[in-house]
């Protein structure tokens, strides 16, 4: 409860907007009171014969059983005190006010005919409806739109924090949770606790007005009928209480199966040409149906609790609403229309009772995706800049990795592994898979931080640096390309102000300026998602072409051409070995003819250097780099052969 009033009184904004609508609140129910109040002064109608001439044994006005014609001639001739042989309404109304206490329906309508008379004007009367009906629809537009605005901006804002809090964190967060996870707490959870916290404001802000103002209006009207309520609180307060435990307990457990629900089917979608090219549907369809009952179930369990508060609260207020409607008309003996009143009044303190176990439920609810939320929102960025960081102006001498180690959880990825980059360099790291290549290359731009050692950019530890300055200095080119829904030059600039020429020669270099100009609509062709229209040569291509727009010092290139047919793996060859001496590469490779004419090739074997040279004294002194390459050799001549 404390985070979502957290949230909600938090910013300015949000403040503003919950007093304007706790305003409209108010005006709402004190818009329902008058509503019930106009229904009392139209179903009013003066005294009959046995509350007029009625008398109890002290001679004050009483609705009795039976009038005798003493009680009669006494009654009239006190009321037409002028013997005109004839009594109108408006000399009853007054003698009925002199001797006999005025309920509330008739102290306000007496009130209300001073300022503006409405029982013997039928058009004020029609008029002080109309207005009143529209003052109730302006209200509720006002406390609805104001709820609505309330909860779009609180959940805007929820998933603007969660998307930057979840960049912030280290690679490890995203190794730890899925993207089903992610996207469904994203989405799903700001909603629930938006909607929550609006159920909150109704709950502890509109209820105790609504119910304070009601009650307080039925004591003025009857304190005996008042009474009755007393004796519904227990009943109505205990499911409330009983189901809120349940519905949070539930909703808890459909928020977990909602991310394993999400995961699958993103996993599915992700990998649907594998599933038909082995024919697998039957294998998916039962996976997703399993999951799919799962939350069926779960969420059969949710709407039985979820909805069984209301109609349970409902019956306790009609029964004691038809009670006091009993009491109060053959016991106490009331007026019709004080009855009406009161039993209106009654039903506008009910009503928002009643909600409140609703709201209740949807409160449970959004604490559950609260606990959630927070629980990624809590979590503290481990790879943080340091209070003296600076900025890493221009990469001038080397890259050098002194005796690092590194490891995820308790298994050592690498150890104690030493070797040095100059600048200008091209550097392969080769070596069997598992062998930690491209782990390599996420501690250049602090994805993780080591355990041991150290990695040193021009002779400083790359905690010095700024993680932004550090990361602009390096272009990257991953071994399976990210691209997203935008046009071809758009995935290329990827959020950089780069000129259409800047953008086209970075093409060109890639290799890929033929095949875009080829497209229906040239480099402003829009891609679909992750780029699924273009081959996988393509797309690699593309992000080759990112990469060195970016014309950023450091080039690196993870498997950068595993997905590039032999031509196009020709092209960048070529484009890589102009940019020696202009950049700084470091290319983690299995297909050594990209690494050919590296200055110096690093050859890895379960996260320790096995040995350091150009490709001639690899061969020579590594046996591990020289069955690669024999293999390598092999593969071309069985190529040649065959052709």
């Amino acid at each position: 409860m404390k985070q979502l009033l957290g949230i909600a009184f938090k910013a300015k904004a949000y403040r503003i907007l919950i007093s304007l609508t706790i305003l409209a609140m108010c005006l709402l129910t004190f818009a329902s009171q008058l509503e019930i109040f106009s229904l009392g002064v139209i179903t009013r109608k003066g005294p009959d014969a046995f509350e007029l001439f009625g008398s109890n044994q002290q001679g004050k006005l009483e609705k009795g059983e039976v009038i005798s014609k003493d009680q009669l001639e006494k009654r009239w001739n006190e009321i037409d005190s002028d013997h005109k042989g004839y009594i109108t309404q408006e000399e009853t109304r007054e003698y009925i006010a002199k001797h006999k206490k005025q309920d509330i329906i008739e102290f306000l309508i007496t009130n209300v005919d001073r300022v503006f008379p409405v029982t013997q004007n039928l058009k004020n009367l029609a008029i002080m409806l109309f207005l009143i009906a529209v003052f109730k629809a302006v209200m509720l537009f006002t406390h609805r739109f104001l709820t609505r605005v309330t909860v779009i901006r609180i959940s805007r804002d929820l998933r603007q924090k969660y998307f930057e809090h979840i960049q912030s964190l280290p690679m490890t967060f995203y190794q730890q949770y899925n993207i089903g996870s992610l996207s469904s707490r994203v989405v799903g959870d700001s909603v629930l606790i938006a909607d929550a916290i609006n159920a909150c404001l109704t709950n502890y802000m509109q209820t105790p007005i609504a119910v304070i103002s009601s009650l307080s209006i039925c004591f003025l009207t009857s304190w005996q009928l008042s009474m009755i309520i007393f004796l519904g609180f227990p009943l109505i307060v205990f499911p409330i209480v009983f189901l809120a435990k349940h519905v949070k307990r539930i909703a808890t457990q459909i928020q977990k199966n909602q991310e394993h629900f999400a995961s699958v089917l993103i996993d599915f979608l992700a990998g649907i040409q594998t599933v038909k090219m082995f024919a697998m549907e039957d294998f998916s369809l039962n996976k997703y149906r399993e999951h799919n009952r799962r939350m069926a179930k779960l969420e059969k369990r949710s709407a039985r609790y979820d909805l069984s508060a209301r109609p349970v609260v409902h019956t306790v207020g009609m029964f004691f609403l038809a009670t006091a409607l009993v009491y109060g008309l053959y016991i106490l003996q009331l007026n019709v229309s004080v009855v009406l009143f009161y039993c209106g009044i009654l039903y506008v303190f009910y009503e928002p009772i009643k909600k409140f176990a609703e709201e209740n439920n949807r409160i449970q609810q959004g604490m559950a995706a609260a606990d959630r939320m927070f629980e990624v929102m809590n979590i503290k960025p481990q790879i943080e800049d340091a209070k003296d960081a600076k900025e890493l102006q221009a990469f001038t001498k080397s890259i050098e990795f002194n005796h690092v180690w590194f490891r995820y959880g308790e298994q050592w990825v690498l150890q104690d592994l030493s070797f040095t980059v100059e600048k200008g360099q091209t550097v392969a790291i080769v070596g069997p898979t598992g062998a930690g290549k491209s782990t390599i290359v996420q501690l250049i731009p602090r994805l993780f931080d080591i355990q041991k050692g150290e990695i040193l950019i021009d002779g400083q530890p790359l905690t010095a640096y700024t993680q932004k300055s550090l990361r602009d200095t390096i272009a990257f080119v991953p071994q399976k390309p990210f691209l997203f829904l935008d046009t071809v030059a758009a995935n290329i600039s990827f959020g950089r102000d780069f000129s259409k020429e800047q953008i086209v020669e970075a093409a060109k270099r890639a290799h890929a300026d033929e095949f875009i100009r080829a497209l229906p609509q040239g480099y402003d062709t829009p891609l679909s998602e992750t780029g699924k229209n273009l081959s996988g040569g393509q797309q690699q291509r593309l992000a080759i072409a990112r990469a060195l727009v970016k014309e950023a010092p450091i080039l690196i290139m993870d498997e950068a051409t595993s997905s590039l047919d032999s031509i196009s793996e020709s092209y960048i060859k070529s484009a890589i070995h102009q940019l020696r001496g202009q950049m700084t590469q470091i290319i983690i490779a299995h297909r050594l003819s990209t690494i050919e004419d590296a200055d110096k090739i690093i050859y890895l074997d379960q996260g320790r250097k096995v040995a350091e040279g150009t490709r001639e004294e690899l061969l020579e002194k590594c046996n591990g780099f020289r069955l690669m390459w024999e293999m390598l050799n092999h593969t071309k001549e069985t190529t040649s052969t065959h052709a």
